[in-house]
């Protein structure tokens, strides 16, 4: 497994946020890896981390999920891959005192470079769909509580995210009656 950071939209690194590159076997019958091994993942985090539930979610070309986000005392740490087709995966730094606050990374996650993303706390978290049929596989460390899901506006003006809608020739996404009430930044529940 090789993990990397990744820098935001200004160039900084953003801190918790990884890349993990699993090691990838193939041959002519296809392929095998490892997608989670708890003990090389804690050992990487220097602290232990344990999942309480698995997401899927198959989304057509031009869906967008997101921003989500859970708040205190139930937020949530994820880990991100997509298994079938492509998605434009995207993590905003929510956390008020980091450096980096509003700060967003982007990376494209597809089945072909197997690619995964760590989320810790204090992040929120959306994708664009750029395929159809794009399935996407999350761990998440604590369970989903409606009472505590939060939602930033996708299109926040302050975030200014660069959605490559243009790339599939979409005008705009096509989001949940949740995410169209998202907040704007300035205005969410956030991280201290």
């Amino acid at each position: 497994m090789e993990i990397n950071t990744i820098t935001s939209n200004k160039g900084n690194i953003l801190e918790g946020l990884q890349i993990i590159k699993p090691i990838v076997y193939q041959d002519d019958r296809g392929f095998f890896y490892e997608s989670w091994n708890q003990s090389s993942f804690n050992n990487f985090l220097g602290k232990e981390i344990i999942f309480s539930q698995d997401n899927h979610s198959s989304s057509k070309c031009g869906v967008l999920r997101g921003l989500h986000y859970q708040a205190h005392p139930k937020p949530q740490t994820k880990l991100i891959r997509c298994v079938s087709g492509e998605v434009f995966d995207v993590a905003v730094d929510i956390r008020k005192s980091s450096p980096t606050f509003g700060e967003w990374a982007s990376i494209i996650l597809n089945d072909k470079n197997k690619l995964m993303v760590w989320i810790p706390e204090g992040f929120a978290h959306g994708f664009l769909s750029l395929k159809d049929n794009s399935e996407v596989i999350y761990k998440s460390s604590s369970l989903w509580s409606k009472k505590h899901e939060r939602s930033i506006k996708w299109d926040d003006k302050r975030l200014d995210i660069k959605w490559p809608l243009e790339e599939i020739n979409c005008s705009e996404p096509e989001i949940s009656n949740k995410d169209a009430e998202g907040k704007l930044l300035e205005d969410a529940d956030i991280f201290d």
